[in-house]
């Protein structure tokens, strides 16, 4: 990627060199511009809000339709319109996925890790199954049946365990070292269930990418750039994100890219939410001059906005 002379080049070579797919976009837009502002928007704002990613109407349809199949989304009609929200089912995992994209990557190492043990009274479906949503929950098959994290999330794998239908089905573990035995190290086990090298080498194309804004920035911004460019970087750091494992500072190489890239997202949030909320705002209520102004909890994002 060339250094850019301006915003409008930047997005131009982004959307060139490494257009978004538009079903994985679309949950960037109502993750980080829809769900703020009541979670609804209608089918008009959206494809008013994809369009300057060169999403046209018949292929936001589409994105609409495969993420309803899914369950991510539902819809409601008034006449010949509709609008769409997370399904309730959905909004838990949607929610907690995002708060992770905006916090700090500060997760402590407290000398445990937490266990899920798969037994024989799992049909092959359901081990296969749950060893995919662990993966995604930043697990690693440390030995087979056997998934593990050293900071597990209790609430999160409660509620895939519910999700699954497997309460009480699986042994979930928390373990230490054992004093007075000469063991290997519980912290060596982190190389052994992960390679962070797609990781690492995905934040440092993030901060590449994105890294020339800073300059470019300073300069006048209106606010369907500003919508733009947050929405890219989010959407690039987001993708990033799904696949770090989230593990403990102390369990990380040094240095780690991942605090970098969080710093760089953060700045570049600052210098662009106020005039990209302009732009959110008027196209929902163009649809609905009802929709509600932002929620307190979004200037919580990456520390504090305000």
């Amino acid at each position: 990627m060339r250094t850019p002379s301006s915003v409008a080049d930047w997005i131009d070579q982004s959307l060139t060199l490494d257009p978004p797919r538009s079903k994985s976009l679309l949950m960037t837009i109502f993750g980080d511009a829809v769900v703020p502002h009541g979670g609804m928007a209608w089918l008009g704002s959206l494809i008013e809000l994809a369009a300057p990613f060169g999403i046209n109407d018949r292929l936001l349809r589409t994105s609409i339709f495969r993420l309803a199949q899914e369950g991510w989304l539902g819809a409601q009609r008034d006449g010949r319109r509709s609008n769409y929200a997370i399904t309730p089912e959905a909004m838990q995992r949607f929610t907690r996925a995002f708060r992770r994209v905006y916090a700090a990557p500060n997760v402590h190492w407290h000398g445990s890790w937490t266990f899920v043990l798969g037994t024989n009274g799992l049909s092959a479906t359901e081990r296969a199954t749950l060893r995919k949503e662990l993966l995604w929950e930043g697990y690693a098959v440390v030995a087979q049946g056997i998934a593990g994290h050293p900071a597990a999330d209790a609430a999160a794998l409660d509620d895939l365990l519910g999700r699954l239908g497997m309460r009480g089905k699986v042994y979930v573990v928390q373990a230490a070292q054992l004093p007075g035995v000469q063991g290997k190290p519980l912290a060596e086990l982190v190389a052994e269930g992960w390679d962070l090298s797609d990781v690492v080498g995905g934040y440092e194309r993030f901060i590449a990418r994105v890294a020339p804004l800073g300059e470019l920035l300073k300069g006048e911004l209106s606010p369907e750039q500003a919508f733009i460019v947050r929405t890219l970087v989010i959407h690039a750091y987001r993708r990033v994100q799904l696949h770090d494992p989230q593990l403990p500072v102390e369990l990380l190489p040094e240095p780690w890219p991942g605090a970098a890239a969080f710093e760089l997202a953060r700045q570049l949030y600052l210098a662009t939410h106020e005039a990209a909320e302009q732009h959110i705002y008027d196209a929902l209520r163009r649809e609905d001059a009802a929709t509600p102004a932002l929620e307190p909890t979004f200037y919580d994002r990456f520390g504090g906005l305000r």
